[in-house]
């Protein structure tokens, strides 16, 4: 099976018929697509008409309630077929290659996501964002990249993102047009339809890699050093509380995921997301998810409820994907009554606004709390904030690593660990620099050792090379 059912599609409007000459061409070599904001007037697509053309004509010949039912092989092998007959009947001299291709692609048509199925499987791509029919970009290796598949006009766009949102129990329409959700894949999606997107539907999808990347990897890529990734597996291994921070796409959750690689196995884990997008590999994951209100507005969960009932439940850790709200205080109560070592990520820019910004969402819970007293609470809960930007260039890096070492009067006294140093940028646009330790000795470091966690000390030292 596909990963949608099928469901019966309004024909497309037939267009007239090409030389065979030209409908080869155009299934050799698509249409560059031409970056409009509106929805009018699109350069002719040949290979998209041809499809759309078959699409409406197996739409009407195949049994599509017998074909539901089938194996996915089976399902493709009988498209096949039919498009096999309709060369025939239409005089196009196809070698096999191009009727597999052209077969692969009436088959993402009828029960996957149409032009975007393609990208949905390449690996190397993180991040799918379509601005209407005929823009749809895509970010592989932090850069975004112009492709040049678009879809037919806007009915066509909306039919795929109705079947996306449908397939997971949602609804897109004029009275509901925006809609956050998450694929059976594991992928994010957002997307918006008229009348708030102007220029025609608008859709993010957001992939995650089916195995999700290790702290080695992240050193790998030069995210961070050996020596950080050492110390970062160390102290959440010994239960040191970590807050991740960074802006959209900077790779907090990408983060999260491979910290949480630390964690023993025999803790009992509790993870709370907006949308699921977390991986956690231990056995005794027990996973929840916020729920929108319905047509009616009611039936809403939000992370605050959740968070309150996951304490009830008798956790190690909570694991919070996203702090956004009134969330913070239960999340701090939480890392300060028997739970340390939870994790959460939030969006700033640095850890001096990540602790600014968990003191304002407090206060969004309309708590009758001094802000001095939240601030005692953060100092008492959190223990470390890792800070991961995206560049310039594309590339993500942990930027910093502090450490939360208490009061001094009304203040937060926040102390770094290790730096991100850039030093130049290069004329391709490359970011240069070099991840150094400040030469300070985390607090936190004593708890490691006292759990027998090893961790090479000289790694501390400012003239370091790490």
């Amino acid at each position: 099976m596909g990963r949608f059912s099928l469901s019966r599609t309004p024909a497309a409007p037939a267009a007239p018929a090409q030389p065979q000459a030209a409908q080869l061409q155009a299934l050799a070599q698509p249409a560059t697509p031409k970056a409009e904001p509106k929805a009018k007037g699109p350069p002719r697509d040949a290979s998209l008409d041809l499809r759309l053309r078959l699409h409406s004509r197996l739409i009407d010949e195949l049994d599509l309630s017998k074909l539901d039912k089938l194996e996915e092989g089976e399902m493709r092998r009988q498209v096949l077929n039919q498009v096999t007959l309709f060369a025939q009947s239409e005089r196009m001299a196809l070698n096999t290659k191009e009727l597999n291709e052209l077969g692969a692609s009436i088959y993402d048509e009828m029960v996957g996501l149409g032009p975007i199925e393609p990208l949905l499987k390449d690996e190397s791509i993180n991040d799918i964002l379509i601005n209407g029919p005929f823009q749809v970009y895509i970010e592989r290796r932090g850069e975004l990249e112009l492709t040049p598949i678009r879809f037919r006009d806007n009915d066509h766009l909306l039919r795929i993102v109705q079947r996306i949102v449908a397939g997971v129990g949602r609804r897109i329409d004029e009275s509901s047009p925006m809609v956050d959700a998450r694929l059976p894949d594991g992928s994010r999606v957002n997307a918006a339809i008229p009348p708030i997107a102007i220029d025609g539907c608008s859709v993010s999808i957001r992939k995650f890699s089916k195995k999700p990347l290790t702290l080695e990897k992240l050193v790998e890529f030069g995210a961070m050093t050996q020596s950080m990734a050492d110390f970062l597996w160390g102290a959440s291994r010994s239960r040191v509380s970590t807050v991740i921070s960074g802006g959209t796409g900077s790779g907090k959750t990408t983060l999260l995921n491979a910290l949480s690689a630390a964690i023993p196995e025999g803790e009992r884990l509790i993870t709370i997301e907006d949308a699921a997008e977390l991986q956690l590999q231990q056995t005794h994951v027990v996973r929840m998810e916020t729920r929108p209100p319905n047509i009616e507005g009611k039936g809403e969960i939000r992370q605050r409820e959740l968070v309150k009932n996951a304490l009830r439940m008798r956790p190690d850790r909570v694991i919070l994907g996203e702090v956004r709200s009134e969330e913070a205080f239960d999340m701090l109560q939480a890392m300060n009554t028997g739970h340390e070592g939870s994790m959460a990520t939030i969006h700033s820019n640095n850890p001096r606004e990540a602790i600014s910004r968990l003191e304002q969402m407090v206060a969004m819970g309309g708590m009758n709390i001094s802000p001095e007293a939240v601030r005692y609470q953060i100092a008492a809960a959190v223990g470390l904030v890792v800070q991961v930007n995206r560049l310039s260039d594309g590339k993500r890096k942990v930027t910093h690593v502090t450490e939360i070492v208490g009061m001094e009067g009304n203040v937060v006294q926040m102390q770094d660990i290790f730096l991100f140093n850039r030093t130049h940028t290069d004329a391709d646009g490359n970011v240069h620099g070099e991840h150094r330790a400040t030469g300070l000795r985390p607090r936190c470091l004593d708890e490691m050792i006292r759990r027998g966690i090893p961790y090479d000390t000289t790694n501390f030292d400012p003239n370091k090379v790490l």
